[in-house]
């Protein structure tokens, strides 16, 4: 069983401490429609960096602008799926601050629910708890200027024109930069001391988390594929690393959109070579990466996914029961600092 496989990388239980067990995830991104990933506002470019193309020969010469899908790009949305459905199954917790169910961006996380304690919080004048997710930007196969588009966006009136009924011309009028359809990242995301069960939660955000982006409502639709999962005592190869590597393996020339068998069957042989470097110890092989996403989908069922959900929650309990009565000293005789479970 591939999970068993991976037991020398795995924690037991959840622990306050690091013990030096990493599990690396190398993540294959694709669009599926028009996407945007730039910084907050109108008009600005997408995100993007000058790098070497490749790692060897002429390739290492020449410098690209590669488009960049920032970190936050990526958890941000993952990590919001996961707690739709701990909210669902009411798993979610009221925060010792002003007694509110947890929530993101608020200042005042539970610092009880397993979103809490694996991708991390920091409360103001409070706790902290570091992630265990660790992630790094994504870059794309091909050049900036061979997947970037211009869309004008325009606003018309109920008349069906430009102007209004009094004749003036509407100002909605704009020009934006996208990211084509098809296009390819290439992602190295790091799981640091986790249990199955928080193995399970990630890999289930990652696969199942469809959107992406700015104006994610109307665009941004993007799938994730696991092309791999190794198990060692260090960090792997970046992201940019793997996509250096990538762009020398695959042939020449290269145009968008890019064939994604050529491109898994290159990235696959690329990491083929990852087994015996930096302190890897497992990788599972192809039926076993399959058998593992199996497994994932299988906890995330609707026939299982309350379980699933509840017996990860429960695995923090002897944590959490510590941090409620650290609480509890520190609120005596104040029962508002006093952090209290959601009924399930």
């Amino acid at each position: 069983m591939s999970i068993s496989k991976l037991s020398s990388v795995l924690a037991t239980s959840y622990e306050n401490f690091p013990k030096g067990r990493f599990i690396t995830l190398v993540v294959l991104r694709t669009t599926h429609s028009e996407t945007i990933f730039r910084t907050e506002g109108s008009g600005e470019p997408m995100c993007s960096e000058f790098v070497q193309a490749g790692l060897e020969g002429e390739n290492q010469k020449n410098i690209i602008q590669r488009l960049v899908m920032t970190k936050r790009k990526q958890v941000a949305p993952e990590r919001r799926y996961g707690r739709e459905h701990l909210r669902a199954h009411e798993l979610l917790y009221t925060n010792p601050k002003d007694g509110a169910l947890c929530s993101l961006n608020t200042n005042a996380p539970c610092e009880m629910c397993a979103d809490c304690f694996l991708y991390g919080f920091a409360a103001g004048g409070g706790g902290a708890q570091k992630s265990r997710i660790w992630t790094e930007d994504a870059f794309s196969i091909l050049p900036a200027s061979d997947v970037v588009g211009d869309r004008t966006i325009n606003a018309i009136y109920e008349n069906g024109t430009m102007r209004d009924e009094k004749g003036n011309p509407s100002t909605a009028l704009n020009t934006s930069e996208y990211i084509k359809p098809g296009v390819h990242f290439l992602d190295v995301v790091t799981l640091k001391d986790v249990t199955v069960d928080e193995l399970r939660y990630i890999i289930g955000n990652i696969l199942f988390t469809s959107r992406y982006g700015a104006v994610s409502s109307r665009i941004g639709r993007m799938e994730n594929e696991i092309l791999g999962v190794f198990g060692s005592i260090t960090e792997l190869p970046s992201s940019l690393e793997l996509v250096q590597a990538t762009y020398d393996v695959l042939g020449k020339p290269l145009e968008h959109p890019l064939n994604i068998n050529q491109l898994i069957t290159a990235s696959k042989r690329v990491i083929a070579n990852w087994k015996n470097k930096r302190g890897v110890s497992v990788q599972l092989s192809e039926e076993e990466l399959a058998n593992l996403l199996t497994d994932v989908e299988t906890n995330w069922s609707e026939v299982e996914r309350d379980n699933f959900l509840k017996r990860l929650t429960q695995s923090y309990e002897p944590f959490r029961q510590v941090a409620t009565e650290k609480n509890k000293g520190k609120g005596k005789g104040k029962g508002k600092n006093t952090p209290v479970e959601v009924e399930s």
